[in-house]
């Protein structure tokens, strides 16, 4: 349905999620500042609202209030439904843009939830382009059994936004102001596609996962090795067949048996480890957008 919402369809209303987890500081403190005073991210003809995803994780400075399917979890999600969806109706916000920190060296990233939607490709591609020479990565999850659910997908265009490296409950003026800059990026593409602007067709050049790995683990389910010193920090960097991937406490060496080159995102995120992913694996995919807003033939 995305990819059908096109050139002649303006975008009049967004949400700006922080706090989906508790402890990813940089969204919460920029939503609460806008709640406070939004002149910064309001825009001509367009209705923004800031919005703290998860109260209680936010309070208490943690990923989660208690776990996904605590009933106060499931009444937040269905609270988020009736405020900005229902999912796939016409009732549903325009674009949520969710803010969320990664302990991962993995700079200025976009998540991508569909390799279809030619506005937000668009998006993506005119954000990378305001902020270089800054970096900007684009993580495509559409591979179908490595999607997962989202707050952020009850919207027509759901845009995921992680900034790092920065640890849990901590606060850098640098990732803090990156991420800002990306909101602003974000904001003004979508007043002037509503202004009528044209995008002349555009490629994107993406990170699709392919696969999560896991922690070589003892039989009792314990960790039994670490990221390889030559990975860490590595993110969107190639690993090859044979490089070096994790190291036991004994000293060796356990290296990438991959038939192809990858590109590992999310290298030791401190959130994963309770979900058994020590990095994601990617390969490079280029996605092409149609014009928007171009002249009708």
């Amino acid at each position: 349905m995305a990819a059908l919402l096109g050139a002649k369809t303006p975008l009049r209303r967004v949400a700006i999620f922080g706090g989906t987890h508790g402890n990813e500081l940089s969204g919460v403190l920029l939503v609460k500042h806008w709640e406070e005073d939004g002149a910064e991210v309001q825009r001509a003809g367009l209705q923004v609202k800031p919005f703290i995803a998860n109260p209680r994780a936010v309070q208490k400075g943690t990923s989660k209030e208690m776990t996904e399917d605590s009933p106060y979890e499931v009444s937040q999600a269905q609270e988020i439904q009736r405020l900005f969806g229902p999912k796939g109706s016409e009732d549903a916000y325009d674009v949520i843009l969710d803010l969320h920190n990664t302990t991962a060296n993995m700079g200025c990233t976009l998540i991508l939830e569909t390799s279809k939607n030619d506005l937000l490709i668009q998006m993506f591609h005119y954000i990378k382009s305001a902020l270089a020479p800054v970096p900007c990565f684009v993580y495509l999850i559409d591979h179908p059994s490595l999607k997962y659910a989202t707050t952020r997908s009850v919207a027509k265009h759901p845009v995921g936004v992680e900034v790092g490296p920065q640890p849990q409950g901590v606060l850098r003026a640098d990732i803090l102001d990156r991420m800002r800059r990306i909101v602003q990026h974000a904001l003004d593409f979508i007043q002037y596609f509503n202004e009528g602007r044209e995008f002349p067709a555009c490629s994107l050049e993406v990170y699709q996962v392919t696969e999560k790995v896991d922690y070589p683990r003892k039989e009792n389910g314990e960790i039994a090795a670490v990221i390889h010193p030559s990975l860490q920090d590595q993110d969107w960097k190639p690993l090859n067949p044979g490089d070096p991937m994790f190291l036991t406490l004994d000293g060796k060496i356990i290296p990438f048996d991959g038939d192809c080159t990858v590109y590992p995102v999310f290298v030791n995120e401190a959130a994963y480890y309770e979900k058994g992913e020590a990095f994601a694996k990617t390969l490079k995919v280029t996605l092409m957008a149609k014009s928007l807003n171009s002249p009708s033939p």
